[in-house]
């Protein structure tokens, strides 16, 4: 009989969320995170690596590729994450893959520059994870990773690479993504996505007595029972909680 192992775990930091998964991801794999737009797929990604940091010591590296590392901030300091405490700390590193590419100065310690290509991107995000031996890493996001490549088998091919780097790093990742049209199946922006990643969560409204609800649905996730049922999660002031009994709708 072939003995049974146990799964190494991390902790996601989101209330509600590790009963579902059996305690946490299971260590260095990767997660694709996605939905629609104000689903919530940043703050899932940033309070992964924030409570990290937070509760159990763990680096982080945060990658932020729509907004400016200075805007991530303050929009984190909604709900009370002091990410400068830990960047000076050096438990967090914050990359600014934005500023360079929209033609503004940026005074930020780790900043992509505007022409890089794919592959320095990926070198360069393998240097600072190394740098304050990160375990917990944030992509935010794939489409903005993408968008200088024409071609779709490019794109294919620079997330093929991006993975087999990650599984290098040994990190535990989250890769956030847009969701074109998940009602019909669609939960990914180049239909590749999904198929290199280990785990991946949907996050999604549903109409509720004429008001949009959140909620999670877990897709997939390897070297984990987990159900396949929708349930409920709030972004509150503490950031998103997540409802596994489905009391709150």
């Amino acid at each position: 009989m072939i003995e049974k192992y146990e799964v190494e775990r991390v902790r996601s930091g989101i209330p509600g969320f590790d009963e579902l998964i059996e305690g946490g991801f299971p260590t260095g794999t990767t997660v694709l995170v996605t939905g629609p737009t104000g689903s919530g797929k940043t703050t899932f990604g940033v309070q992964f690596v924030y409570k990290g940091a937070e509760e159990h010591d763990e680096h982080g590296v945060i990658v932020t590729l729509e907004e400016r590392a200075q805007d991530l901030r303050r929009e984190m300091k909604t709900f009370g994450w002091d990410l400068e405490r830990y960047e000076r700390e050096g438990k967090i590193a914050i990359i600014d893959g934005v500023s360079a590419v929209v033609g503004l100065p940026s005074e930020e310690q780790f900043v992509l520059e505007g022409n890089l290509n794919p592959e320095d991107f990926l070198r360069y995000v393998y240097r600072v994870v190394k740098s304050i031996d990160a375990k917990r890493l944030v992509i935010d996001s794939i489409p903005s990773i993408a968008f200088r490549l024409r071609e779709e088998r490019d794109i294919r091919k620079v997330l093929l690479q991006l993975n087999t780097i990650l599984l290098e790093m040994g990190v535990t990742s989250i890769l956030t993504t847009e969701a074109p049209d998940p009602l019909q199946g669609r939960i990914s922006r180049y239909g590749v996505e999904e198929y290199i990643s280990r785990g991946v969560v949907l996050l999604d409204f549903i109409e509720k007595d004429v008001e949009l609800k959140r909620y999670l649905l877990i897709r997939k996730m390897r070297e984990t029972r987990h159900s396949m049922k929708k349930f409920p999660f709030e972004i509150t002031s503490e950031g998103i909680t997540v409802y596994p009994s489905g009391e709150v709708y």
